[in-house]
């Protein structure tokens, strides 16, 4: 078999390629073992961090339990806060509970004068009013005052105006404003800086 100069050349390429493989696997990567990496940190130093995870560990369950105890007791305050979709419905419930009381002790209260806008309470809540007047006597107004301090809502009166009538029924003329609270989603926004 004759080979030619370039053929050559190749073989010659090839064994020195193979003998260079050779030397790498066997010569400088041979059967050494691999080295162990030093440790980062030391036993003790190990040991505390343990020891403080631990500690953090034993506390989840007693956090557990207050996290369930405060959730319940925001739960059942939130039950009081006005269950509305706008603020003018909140409005329209604080009404109806006026008129509702109002029926109840005997005397009309139709007589809605202000619905101001929703204002912010704390950072997670608002608050409505309304301002309704109204003629009635001292016994039912302070009947009225009883059972509006009982609602399970969360409400408050801002004033409460009282005039007193020249009659022989000792009849007053009351000027009322009552508040209640609702979810922050009900205050509009103020955009600062816009003309």
């Amino acid at each position: 078999m004759n080979f030619g100069t370039l053929e050559r050349k190749h073989v010659y390429l090839v064994v020195a390629s193979l003998l260079l493989l050779a030397v790498l696997k066997y010569g400088v990567y041979g059967d050494r073992p691999a080295g162990v990496a030093a440790p980062t940190e030391s036993v003790p130093v190990a040991e505390k961090r343990l020891e403080i995870l631990r500690v953090k560990a034993a506390g989840v369950p007693g956090k557990e339990t207050v996290l369930k105890t405060v959730s319940t007791e925001v739960a059942s305050r939130e039950k009081g806060v006005l269950a509305a979709e706008t603020a003018a419905q909140a409005q329209a419930q604080l009404m109806e509970i006026i008129h509702r009381i109002a029926a109840a002790n005997g005397f009309d209260a139709r007589g809605a004068e202000e619905l101001r806008e929703a204002r912010p309470l704390g950072s997670d809540y608002g608050e409505v009013s309304v301002t309704e007047s109204f003629t009635c006597q001292i016994d039912q107004f302070v009947n009225f005052l009883a059972q509006l301090a009982n609602e399970p809502l969360i409400l408050a009166t801002n004033s409460i105006h009282i005039n007193g009538l020249n009659d022989k029924k000792k009849s007053i003329q009351v000027r009322l404003s009552l508040s209640g609270v609702v979810p922050r989603k009900l205050v509009p926004v103020k955009k600062v800086g816009t003309f």
